[in-house]
Formats: structure tokens, sequence, C-alpha cells
């Protein structure tokens, strides 16, 4: 075992890695000029100083505050309560354990007590019971409490100085030298803008949140006309403060004195206000209760708040009843008049409000309760009594329904998202923030401008020869054939929907191929679901199709039509029978609409599953990619899926010196875990890791050539991690190499590396301002390696793809190792030439083809492994030991070096 504490060992290991630095800048493409929603950050004091201090904030009892909402509310209040004390400073407060200042406090340890008035009424439980006092009786002292005077609570907050923190720092940032107080320097800031986005669109939130009410008293023939407008405005405010956060850019541009702040506006879901009922309906899109699935209905309102309309009181939701409300029971205590001890007694829900409350259940006495208490007291109330507050933020999984309501309604064109954004950026009013003036830090109002780059499409060839021109990013097979078809025969179709006649679809599919040069022969068999089949188990249907279709000889293909487009239940266990067991080849579909470009969608799946190609690079057919075609080249798409399990999903190229064709290994880990953790893996004496995998497949399906160069796609990872992607990820890259040569007695055999990130997940937006003075997307093939980009580190933003729907977002691509000495120019184009190579569709795509594959390959193992609800959701308990990790089903023989994703 490796000793970290021995120094001759820590001698012994070879520097840590850091991200590289930018070599110099690309030339080639037509130069354009682009504005983007980076906004100018000057800072114009150097000389003081903020002050970090740590925070303690206690409950009465001495307990920690961990909700950092009651934080929030406490150091407000203590700022106003104890200005004085504290020489009138302003905070800039994380919410939990730090709070800076621009200047010392009086004293370097404070201690305050803070009362804060709480406005909740709900009581709290000590049996199973309805929501009510300690005898069980709600109906005397729920009424009670709600005229009683606010109750007050006291917190103690203890605050400690902790660091100081140059604001010189910042200058350094900003000619590319960090220090160690480089990033605590722009966190303050970061801190500072936050807090800031939160009080300012916090108080508009409260102010909405009251207008938007349910249950109000409007009546008559305009009350669904003001039921509408409050649902449009809450969505467009919701739209535009909830997911409008500032966030600070910690990238800083070469600009001496400036900084880039950067303002994007997202969209979130959230919950439909009002009766409870009503919600489930909605969510489910069904219009009869009686047809409410309760399992989708508990997992949709936990951890929703709710306000009865009996008592007026908010809960939080923690999960249905096991019984109808009619049949439910609960312990309710009965004081005895005669000074005797308490009875206790079992009642109904049902019952218990008919003779306390004098409410007759009518609307859901027979479906179940809320639980509003604790998992070992629960506290029920009937469904009919709740209403959803408003504002709730939907965190579950989105219906098919919803997420296309999600995109429909948030979609905003480059001048729409420009015009909102000016908005939001006059309403945050950045240049009065008081904590920021006295630093001398001040926001531009105006869009930074930036020079661009965009890079001609790369040719495609065709199986007839011809080039191939993308437009726009975007071409088409009409009237080309595709450049290596894979005869599709022996095929079968399995048919589980009744609407779909599939001997039709059958006979297009082989007439759509013949015109594409891809030869399909007659299927051998249609086969139909039984018509008992359609309410049984999706395992049930699958097991029951699969004893039909091998009755006879094994097909090489199976086309498999599905009832439901998505989140169909059958698709998981037909493709884990196909994929695992029987090693054949299927393709999934659930046609809606059938028309030649469906049906060309569909070929271009099929053929590139069954191991042929599509289309060529015209630099890939004749071997002219720079570095690449000269000398043996694999390229890796690498992803980490943080699902339960969470999952290492790596793609590897074969057959070189293609750059088209890929195949995929996934392997389930801790959800816990950043980085993969299968790359390398001794077992005894063998390396069971993919890499090791990948090397072989390349290798034998390469004419037995070994990787001389690797370049490696990073996908889903932040700033903070790229030195482990350097010296953990990478590290055991090239052990895996070095176990290799050693096996193979190959000394002499040392690849070189390259090491790229592609992060989507960030907020920069670009714009450009066509003939007519419009605001309009950028075109692709957009790229930017100036003025927003790191001051050393190599980086860039590139646009590969066309945006047709809503505002492009680039991809952020940041160069952290080069071993094999690209100029910027033959990597911007690499990466270019690789949105281009994606198999499935015929358009250019907005990140590599290999990251692309690796996500597609993770979804459809995922698959494989069906998880309870608990597991999906997460275990209550957090002292319980972790689940082991289950094991994804190896893919059979026929089809693991298969493009089985597509």
């Amino acid at each position: 075992m490796e000793s970290h504490g021995d120094e001759g060992s820590a001698m012994a290991k070879p520097p840590k890695k850091l991200p590289m630095s930018r070599k110099g800048f690309g030339t080639r493409g037509q130069s354009i000029q682009l504005l983007t929603n980076h906004f100018r950050v000057s800072v114009r004091r150097m000389d003081g100083h903020f002050y970090h201090y740590h925070v303690e904030v206690k409950y009465e009892d001495g307990g920690p505050v961990e909700a950092k909402g009651v934080c929030r509310r406490v150091v407000d209040k203590l700022q106003e309560t104890y200005a004085s004390e504290l020489a009138g400073r302003e905070f800039a407060y994380d919410g939990e354990k730090g709070l800076f200042t621009a200047g010392a406090l009086l004293q370097t340890k404070h201690q305050f007590v803070v009362v804060m008035e709480d406005a909740s009424s709900s009581g709290r439980t000590t049996t199973r019971r309805s929501p009510g006092g300690d005898d069980g009786s709600p109906g005397g002292s729920d009424r009670k409490r709600m005229k009683r005077p606010m109750a007050v609570k006291k917190f103690m907050v203890e605050i400690s100085f902790a660091a100081k923190v140059p604001m010189s720092a910042i200058a350094e940032v900003l000619r590319g030298q960090e220090t160690e107080n480089s990033m605590e320097a722009l966190r303050v800031l970061d801190i500072t803008l936050r807090q800031h986005s939160a009080k300012h669109f916090g108080l508009r939130w409260t102010m909405l949140a009251q207008q938007i009410q349910p249950g109000g008293s409007t009546n008559g023939p305009d009350r669904a006309k003001v039921e509408e407008d409050k649902m449009k405005l809450e969505f467009e405010m919701a739209a535009k403060i909830l997911a409008c956060e500032a966030t600070y850019k910690k990238k800083i541009t070469k600009l001496k004195k400036e900084a880039d702040h950067v303002k994007n506006v997202s969209t979130t879901m959230i919950v439909r206000p009002g009766p409870v009922i009503e919600f489930l309906l909605f969510n489910q899109n069904i219009k009869n209760p009686h047809e409410i699935d309760w399992g989708k209905a508990k997992r949709a309102l936990k951890n929703l708040r709710i306000k009865t309309t009996h008592t007026g009181s908010e809960f939080r939701i923690i999960g249905l009843s096991e019984d109808t409300c009619y049949s439910q029971t609960f312990q309710i205590k009965r004081k005895n008049g005669n000074g005797g001890s308490d009875t206790v007694e079992e009642v109904t829900v049902f019952e218990y409000y008919r003779k306390n409350w004098k409410i007759d259940l009518k609307g859901s006495a027979h479906f179940p309760c809320l639980n509003v208490g604790k998992p070992k007291r629960p506290t029920y109330i009937p469904l009919e009594l709740c209403h959803l507050v408003p504002l709730q933020r939907y965190k579950k999984a989105l219906s098919t329904l919803q997420r296309s309501m999600l995109v429909e309604r948030s979609r905003q064109n480059p001048q729409e998202r420009m015009f909102v954004l000016s908005g939001v950026l006059r309403d945050s009013d950045y240049n009065s923030v008081p904590m920021l003036r006295e630093c001398g830090i001040s926001i531009a109002q105006e869009f930074t401008q930036v020079a661009a780059r965009v890079l001609p499409a790369p040719k495609l060839k065709s199986g007839d020869g011809e080039d191939i021109f993308a437009r726009n990013g975007r071409w088409n097979f009409n009237n080309n054939r595709l450049i290596q078809p894979k005869r599709v025969q022996r095929w079968v179709v399995v048919n589980f929907s009744a609407r779909c006649n599939a001997h039709h679809l059958a006979q297009r599919l082989i007439h759509c191929g013949n015109l594409k040069g891809l030869p399909v022969d007659p299927e051998d068999h249609v086969f139909q679901e039984r018509s008992h089949m359609g309410r049984e188990r999706a395992e049930t249907r699958v097991n029951d199709m699969f004893q039909q279709l091998l009755s006879g000889d094994k097909p090489s293909f199976v086309l498999c039509v599905l009832p439901e487009r998505k989140n169909c239940d059958i698709y998981g266990p037909w493709k884990r029978m196909c994929l695992v067991k029987y090693g054949i080849v299927t393709q999934c579909l659930a046609p809606t609409k059938i028309n030649d470009q469906y049906l060309t969608n569909v070929l271009l799946k099929i053929n590139a599953k069954l191991g042929g190609l599509n289309s060529l690079l015209q630099i890939e057919r004749n071997q002219a990619i720079p570095l690449l075609s000269k000398t043996p080249t694999i390229i890796l798409g690498m992803d980490v899926s943080h699902g339960s399990p969470g999952r290492d999903d790596v793609v590897s190229s074969l057959e070189w010196p293609l750059i088209s064709k890929y195949k995929a290994s996934v392997c389930t880990q801790s959800p816990r875990l950043e980085m993969i953790d299968s790359l390398f893996k001794l077992v005894g004496n063998e390396d069971h890791g993919i890499i090791r995998e990948s090397l072989m497949d390349f290798y034998n399906s390469s004419r037995g050539h070994k990787p001389e160069k690797k370049i490696i796609f990073r996908d889903g990872v932040s700033e903070g991690q790229f030195n482990q992607v350097l010296n953990i990820e990478l590290a055991q890259i090239i052990k895996a190499c070095e176990f290799l040569a050693n096996e193979k007695n190959d000394s002499e055999w040392s690849p070189k590396f390259t090491v790229i990130v592609a992060q989507k997940n960030h907020h920069t937006k670009f714009f450009q301002t066509d003939r007519s003075n419009k605001v309009v997307n950028v075109p692709p093939g957009t790229v930017v390696d100036k003025g927003i980009c790191h001051p050393r580190n190599c980086d860039f933003y590139m646009c590969a793809h066309a945006g047709m729907i809503g505002t492009t977002r680039p991809t952020h691509y940041h160069v952290l190792h080069d071993e094999n000495n690209f100029t910027p120019d033959d990597l911007q184009e690499l990466v270019h030439n690789l949105s281009y190579v994606y198999q499935r569709s015929t358009t250019a795509i907005s990140v590599v083809a290999p990251i692309c594959y690796a996500h597609l390959a993770a979804a459809q193992v995922s698959q494989f492994v069906r998880l309870d609800d608990a597991a999906s959701e997460g275990s209550g308990d957090g002292g319980a030991p972790p689940r082991p990790v289950p094991e994804l089903p190896r893919l059979h023989p026929d089809v693991r070096q298969s493009m089985f994703f597509c």
C-alpha cells in the first residue's frame, strides 16, 4: 500500500500535473464581431482588505442551525438589530459559515442574541393523529393557536475573525497570476452578487406570491380568465426571477482591472398552486381522480408545501397514508372529566373530521390522506382540505408533456433573450450595492463585444463518390447513397402497438433503404403481440414476444415497434433481452408520422448499428487529418453519470484511420464519485479496466496498429476538478498503458496524450446582429478564443451547430494537457470536424460526437438496471450504510463492439 506520510515515497511520486498554458490563438476562418452576455467588472480599489469571519448560528438550546434560509434570515435580522455594534458594516454572507466585510468589525469576536418572530402555526404531534394540540383535538387548540400572537424564537450567533484577504489578489488574477488568495477574493465578489440578487428578486418573489394565492374570492365567468392570468404571471415571473441567478465568472479576462460578470436567464418548472387533487390530475394528464396512480402521486408530492383550507396552516408533505381517508385510523387522547387518567381512542380520519370539524368529506373519502407529520409520528390531512402554495420549484423528473411545455414556454430567440437580459441587469442595479461601492467595484451595463471566427464546414463524402456540402450545419441524402452500407438481412419486425400497421412500415422501410443504397431484404416475419398480453407487466410481454421470435431461426436484426414514444416500460427489458442475452441488434421506434425523412433517419441508425457508416469526412477518407491520419490515434469520450447507481461512460474509436466509428463501455460505480474509477482495475495480476479493453479493440480493428496518440474528451467536470482529471484519471490511463506494455514486453510503446474538457453547463451566450439590425444566432462553426477566455490557460468556445430554435449555447472547451503539439488552429478544426461525424443524423451537433455517444450508451445501458422508488429517491436515513452498487450485465459478444447506442 502506498504511504502518503513517508517522505521518501512522496519524493518518488511524479510531480502533479497542472492545466497547460495557452500556446497561441487560432487564425483560420472568417472574422466576425459578436456580443456576449459578459458584463465588464471594473475594480478601482486595490489597497484594502476583505475581512473573513466565521459564523456560528445556533438555536436557543445550543443546537446548530443548518438550513441556509434560516441562517440568512437570522443574519439579516442581526445586521438590522446590531448595526451600531458592527460599525455599520455591510455583509456578504454565504448562508453557512462564511461572512465577509470590506473593513474590520469593532472586535475580533462577537456574540449576539437574535430574536425572530415565528409565523408558523403548525402544532407538534406526539402520536399518530390529525393536526392538532397535545390532546389530539384540533377543534379547540388549533383555533386558539391561530388567535395567539406570533411566537418568538431566539438564536445565538457568534462571529469570530478568520482571515484577511487582500483586494490586490483580484488585480493579480486579472494579470493571470493566481495566488493563494485569488479564489477567496473572487468568492467574496461572487457571494456579494448572489446575496444582492437573492434579496432584490426575493422581494419581488414575495410580492408575486401574494398576488397569486389560490382560492381567491373571484366568481362568475371571469374566474377562469383570472386563474389563467395568474398562471401565466407565475410562470413568467418564475422564469425571470427564480432562476435568474447571477454567477460571478471565475475565469478572468486578460484586460487589466477588468473582470466579467456573466448574466443569463434560465427557466425552472414550478408547481401549479391550488387544490392538490387538481394538481395530480394535471400532473398525470388525466381527468378522473379515480385513475390517479398513487405511487406516482407520492413521488410528485413529497416535500411540497400545502396550506389547509380549514385552519390556514402550512405544512410540508412527507408522504401518503397507507389506507384511504375512510379507513385510515389514528390514536386520539380523550381527557377524563372526573380527574382520572386520559384514555386513548382509535378513530378514522373521516370520522374525526366529521365529528370535530363538522366537515363531511366527499371529494377524498376514498383516497389516501396527505402525511405532513414525521416518519414515526404521521399526521394525516384529507386531500380535499389541502391547497399547494404558490411558487414552489418542481424538482422531480418531468413527464413527456411537462418537458414539451417547459421547452415551449422557456424558448427564447436571441432577440428576446437579449431584451430580457438587458432588463434583468437594469433591475439588478448592482452599482448601488453598498458592499461593491466600498470595494470600488462597478459593473458595466453594456454587452461585451468579442472577436470571433467562423470555420468553414468540412466536406463529406457519400457512397456515390460525390462531395456533400453542409449548409448552415445541415445536409441530406436525397440524391446520395450511404458510403458504407450494411445489408439488412435475416430480419423480423415485432409489433407491440395496436395502432401501427407493421407490414406497411416494413415495406416502406425496404423501399427507402434501396433508394439510399442500403439494401434491405424482405422481412422474414412480422410478430404481433397477442391481444391478451397488453395489460401484463413489461417483462412478461417481452418474454412472451421472444417465445414467438425464437420459435424459428435467430434473426440478425429486429425492428421493434413500441406503443409509446417516450418512457415506454417495454424499452428497457427489450433492450436487455436483445443486447445482453441473445446478442441481437435492434432498433426501437414508435412512429406517429411516417415519411421519407423519418425513414431515412431510422435507416441511418440501423446502418450504424450493423457496422456500416453513413458518411465520412473528405479529409478522413483521404487520410489528410493533421497529426491523426499519419500516426495511429485513438479518440476517447468519457463522462460520469450521477444517477443511482453512478456510471462510467467511455467510448473509444475503432478502425484507424477513421474517426467516425466507436464502441462503448459502461460500468457502474458509487454515485458519490466524481472521477471514473474503472479505467485501470487490477484483479489479481490482470487489468480488467476499460482502457485495456479499448486499446485491445482498437488494435484488433486497426490491422494490428497500436495507438501512438490518445485524444481524450472529458465531459461533466468543473474547473475545480481539472487537477483531478489530470492527476487521477489521466494517471490511471497512463498506468493502464504501462501495464499493457509490460504485459506485451513492448518497452518502446509510450503513447502521447491530449486531454480536453467539454463544458455545456455554463451561462455564456453569443449574439450577432444581421444586416437589418436584428439580433440572430451565430453561424455554425463560430469559435471564440479571445476576449472572454482565460488569460493564461488554453480554452475556447465553439458553436459547431446551427441554432434553429431558441438561442445557441456554445460548448466551452478546455485543453488541459497536450503532448501531441497541436496548433490552436489544428485543434479547433479537429473539434469542429468531430461535430460532423455523428452517424445518427445529418446535422452538425453542439459537442464532439464521442461525448454524445457516451451519453447515449449510458442512457441505454442504464435501462438494464431496474431500481425501486426508494433507491431512486435516496435513503431518508442519513446514518444507513451505503447501498451496494449493482453490477451492469455484460453485453453479448455479438454486439459488444457495435454502435448499439446509435
